[in-house]
């Protein structure tokens, strides 16, 4: 792959130069308001809560989303454990380094966050302490938010019976999985504005634009959108018929096939968008033939997007419109899996993969992006954020409508 690129990694005259370009991109993230504190402490509850029904117990979050998710404390991961700890009587604890305490409790203030700070000595180390804590609050089982690195995890063994450690990854999915109306506000805008970013590049592209230059047009349009921690995956050629790309140099010429797949987030919401289409020619018939059984298999997919359904279900309906039109069976020439979950993390449980067991709820938010991958050619992928409803699915944004454009 070839190398990424961010906003700080472009060379401030071609920023410079960018900005002139994409003028008529202004910051958006006053369109949707931020998730609020108050937001995050009904989410902590519904954690409790669920501890409560399940019998009791606490559940460790180390940072990363699921810490943000429930705490908006962002923090880095530590050798030494840092972590939040919810309870089933609907207390929360915050476990960290004597010498951190001061810090976390700033940034636990600062997120609104209100929980007690408890530190530990580096003589003691985490676990008798964390023992304590589970103690105090009656607590016989401790739940693992999957993230946790296992360094922690196997030496809790001394201080918790083994068999009352359990894996909370039911619970962070039943949290984050389903999407309440002002996250689906945050996912529908964020993803709006990544497909206007790619329809604007697409009017500004010229012949013997190179990967990279296009990769930064992407991004810089994105930033001045007000889009945070930007990626791209920008492809042209036989470049494209790799999912995740090449580093081998390529430029736009006509008739070239362009697949840009891109997001950002708006107040750590993501976008993930894909649109491959020809640069200023016509498709062949090979590629137009491709593209329109590639968009029937999208429309498949999300035809199949009802509450109760497995998501493997989602996966086959692509899949079997490909097969049908000669690019199967199997993973012949649809490499991958139909789509992800999406929200917080580009790429969250649960998965729309043929394998998964896991149920379509309302407000699950995932990818929908099948491909057809034909190596020394090129590859072509339609991507876009689909929604469960109560009656069967909502997207967001607009349906890449032909093999010409990107729009």
């Amino acid at each position: 792959m070839a190398a990424p690129v961010s906003p700080d990694s472009i060379a401030p005259a071609r920023r410079a130069a960018l900005d002139d370009l994409f003028a008529d991109c202004v910051d958006e993230r006053g369109s949707v308001e931020p998730i609020q504190p108050e937001e995050r402490a009904a989410r902590r509850a519904r954690a409790c809560a669920w501890l409560a029904e399940q019998g009791g117990g606490s559940l460790l979050v180390e940072p990363g989303p699921t810490l943000e998710y429930l705490a908006g404390v962002s923090t880095y991961k530590s050798e030494r454990l840092v972590a939040l700890v919810l309870h089933a009587d609907g207390a929360c604890d915050w476990l960290v380094p004597t010498f951190e305490v001061s810090r976390i409790t700033k940034e636990v203030q600062r997120a609104g966050a209100d929980a007690a700070v408890h530190g530990w000595d580096e003589h003691e180390h985490p676990f008798a302490p964390l023992a304590a804590r589970l103690r105090a609050h009656g607590s016989d089982r401790l739940w693992i938010e999957p993230d946790v690195r296992h360094r922690f995890v196997a030496p809790m063994h001394e201080f918790v019976s083994g068999d009352q450690i359990l894996a909370a990854d039911r619970l962070v999915q039943d949290l984050r999985a389903p999407k309440d109306a002002h996250e689906v506000a945050l996912l529908r805008r964020a993803n709006e504005l990544t497909q206007r970013a790619i329809r604007l590049v697409s009017e500004r592209v010229e012949n013997g634009t190179t990967g990279v230059e296009l990769a930064e047009m992407v991004t810089w349009a994105q930033h001045r959108m007000g889009l945070k921690g930007i990626w791209n995956l920008t492809l042209i050629g036989p470049a494209a018929a790799y999912p995740h790309g090449s580093d081998e140099p390529t430029e736009v010429q006509p008739g070239a096939v362009v697949l840009i797949d891109t997001g950002g987030a708006l107040h750590g919401y993501q976008s993930d968008n894909t649109r491959t289409w020809v640069h200023a020619g016509e498709p062949t018939e090979e590629f137009a033939r491709a593209w329109d059984a590639v968009q029937a298999a999208q429309q498949a997919a999300f035809a199949a997007l009802r509450p109760g359904a497995p998501c493997r279900g989602v996966d086959e309906a692509a899949r079997a419109v490909l097969t049908e039109a000669g690019y199967g069976p199997g993973y012949r020439c649809f490499t991958h899996r139909v789509g992800h979950g999406i929200g917080t993390e580009v790429h969250q449980s649960p998965y729309l993969d043929g394998g998964s067991e896991a149920v379509l709820e309302p407000g699950m938010t995932f990818s929908d992006e099948p491909g057809v991958y034909l190596p020394g050619q090129w590859g072509l992928r339609l991507e876009d954020i689909v929604m469960v409803t109560e009656e069967g699915g909502d997207h967001f944004g607009s349906w890449q409508q032909g093999p010409t454009s990107p729009a």
